[in-house]
């Protein structure tokens, strides 16, 4: 799957822009017949020049951007969130457990106290404006967009953290699940994990749905089959544990 690309091997009419931020990507999904694009995360600082040169070289306008699907609440996924709502006018869908997060509200507690820390500081550097979720969503639920997407409930980094799978082109959005950089690819450092003990079980649901191709948050190279193959040898590696 090339940047920016349509699926090699599926609907020629779908496609996939990725958009790098400061600390990671989120991506503009396109249905092209239905003239229909939606969003997945909403980036930290700095991204919103190069979502709108996406937008124009592909002739959309910011009201063609149907629905905003949030994985989790992290400020480095919520940064542009209010904002984009505003401009697209489109429905925010996130599990209600990720609100707090949004709100900056969520009680961290442990070695995550950190992470509550960071994001207090970036929510005040940034000046950042909460948003309300408008579709919560739910485990197994069917979405109409991009030809399909199933939520697919991931906890561990937070505890609404989503997915979402793509039948048709056996993709799984598995966004902060794990990170994968080269010969670097890990589960998010403790400091960002509010219920790591999750981990285990949404990792062996990745591995029961077994999709094709993977799509992270954090990586480096858009290839969605070298990232199944990553996220195959991180399994590996916890198995010698």
């Amino acid at each position: 799957m090339a940047h920016g690309d349509r699926l090699a091997s599926s609907n020629l009419a779908l496609r996939i822009y990725p958009i790098r931020g400061l600390l990671g990507y989120f991506h503009l999904l396109y249905d092209e017949p239905q003239r229909e694009a939606i969003i997945i995360d909403t980036g930290l600082v700095g991204e919103m020049g190069k979502l709108k040169q996406i937008l124009a070289r592909i002739g959309l306008g910011w009201r063609d951007i149907h629905a905003i699907l949030l994985t989790h609440g992290h400020l480095d996924h919520t940064g542009h969130l209010a904002e984009l709502r505003q401009l697209t006018g489109a429905p925010i869908f996130a599990h209600p457990d990720e609100q707090r997060h949004i709100d900056g509200t969520f009680p961290y507690r442990g070695a995550s106290r950190v992470c509550g820390a960071m994001e207090a500081f970036g929510r005040t550097v940034l000046r950042y404006h909460p948003a309300p979720i408008d579709r919560p969503l739910q485990p197994g639920m069917e979405l109409p967009f991009w030809g399909g997407l199933r939520v697919v409930h991931l906890p561990g980094h937070t505890q609404g953290h989503c997915g979402f799978y793509s039948m048709r082109h056996d993709l799984l959005f598995s966004r902060d699940l794990f990170a994968s950089y080269g010969f670097l690819v890990h589960l998010p450092p403790a400091i960002l994990n509010s219920c790591p003990e999750y981990f285990d079980a949404s990792l062996s649901q990745v591995k029961n749905l077994s999709p094709r191709r993977i799509v992270p948050n954090h990586y480096f190279g858009f290839d969605s089959e070298v990232h199944r193959s990553r996220f195959d040898k991180l399994l590996a590696r916890g198995r010698k544990r």
